[in-house]
């Protein structure tokens, strides 16, 4: 187990001490984040937290999964690795567009 948790069904005006505080009644918080709008800056409702180890990571998602804050009920487990994305669109497969033109 990891000790970098996901944590989503965040209130949209959580903060970043707010979630250190919750988390830090079960153990050692290494880092806080979350995740905003990048054009907005409004939260997305969902964030990571670090915790120092594995057994306090597994601590804090037994307390806190589950759990209400803010009218929320919070989803806090074992986050999962960023997965590499190819890059580029779908397009059309390299056959162009296929408009009206193109039918003769």
């Amino acid at each position: 187990m990891g000790s970098k948790l996901y944590v989503g069904g965040l209130p949209y005006s959580a903060t970043e001490q707010q979630l250190n505080d919750l988390f830090g009644a079960h153990g050692s918080v290494a880092s806080v984040k979350i995740i905003a709008d990048k054009f907005t800056g409004q939260s997305r409702g969902f964030g990571f937290v670090e915790m120092s180890s594995d057994s306090e990571a597994s601590a804090a998602i037994t307390a806190l999964n589950g759990t209400d804050m803010g009218g929320r009920t919070l989803t806090v487990n074992e986050a999962k690795p960023i997965e590499q994305r190819s890059g580029g669109g779908g397009g059309f497969g390299g056959r162009g567009g296929g408009g009206k033109r193109d039918r003769w």
